[in-house]
């Protein structure tokens, strides 16, 4: 049995873990190697996940990938918004853009949720999932195909509850929260299946830039945390009105200096490049991206 009868998964994911990690997915020596998967995951929205998604898509296509993305949040289709209006600017402009591949979910049914994961771990070099910022079915079963977790979170006490519970007077980690959970029952499974352990990054979003006691709190809750249930904390993006005006065109800070494409830079998009460049650096990203 894939999943162990004590787990907090539905029966459901026996066939999911199965199509991930039994005889069906191995690839002989002549095949391509299988997509590296990665899950943009967390049970809160507003926290930049789709931000994330979209720039390392366009970071790993530039490198001469082929990647996929699977939206899996029905309602806001957020990814799939961006992939949409990057399409349209290509339409309207010529500008030569790569664009991913979007693996598009017809209904909300798991079994419907492996087809497409496989076809694009298949099909594809890099297959990044975004998952909704809800506990729901879909997304707990999109963890399963996960070689990458990445879980951004906005820089409060608020977004860090989904990790963790925090004494207020101490900032003192109390205990894990059910997300930590969900993904603790995931490294295990993958574990006991023989599989390569799940790198867990953490990234703190919308970074002040200024130093304040809340900030130093954090730092410190989120140290803690990581040793106690094994994810390595990363800063991730600032507050920058740049992330929200690029999703109208479907751009990314990456493509600020192609040819066609009417944004000067600014002082403020060349710090935010660097941000992104550190945070590519930090989860180790380099190591999937082709002839890098």
């Amino acid at each position: 049995m894939c999943l162990p009868d004590n787990t907090v998964f539905s029966v459901k994911y026996l066939t999911l873990c199965k199509m991930r990690w039994g005889d069906n997915v191995a690839v002989s020596e002549e095949q391509r190697k299988p997509a590296h998967v990665v899950v943009i995951g967390n049970e809160k929205g507003g926290t930049g996940k789709s931000t994330i998604a979209m720039h390392m898509a366009v970071a790993f296509a530039n490198a001469g990938g082929r990647v996929g993305v699977i939206d899996l949040d029905p309602r806001q289709r957020s990814v799939t918004r961006y992939v949409e209006n990057r399409v349209e600017t290509v339409r309207k402009t010529n500008i030569i853009l790569p664009v991913p591949t979007v693996y598009t979910m017809a209904g909300d049914g798991i079994e419907e949720l492996a087809e497409l994961a496989l076809a694009a771990i298949h099909n594809e070099d890099l297959l990044i999932i975004d998952t909704p910022g809800a506990a729901t079915e879909l997304s707990r079963a999109g963890h399963v195909f996960a070689d990458t977790l990445i879980t951004p979170l906005n820089d409060s006490f608020v977004d860090l509850d989904v990790l963790g519970r925090v004494e207020p007077e101490t900032y003192r980690v109390l205990h894990p929260s059910h997300y930590a959970e969900l993904v603790w029952d995931t490294r295990k499974e993958r574990a006991r299946q023989g599989r390569m352990p799940l790198r867990w990054f953490v990234l703190r979003n919308r970074l002040s830039h200024l130093d304040a006691r809340n900030k130093r709190a954090m730092e410190d809750a989120i140290s803690a945390l990581a040793e106690r249930i094994g994810f390595t904390p990363v800063a991730g993006l600032g507050e920058r009105v740049i992330y929200r005006e690029l999703f109208l065109s479907g751009l990314t800070l990456l493509d600020l200096r192609r040819p066609g494409v009417a944004i000067d830079l600014s002082v403020s998009h060349i710090a935010a490049r660097q941000e992104l460049r550190a945070l590519f650096t930090a989860i180790g990203f380099t190591d999937v991206i082709p002839n890098s």
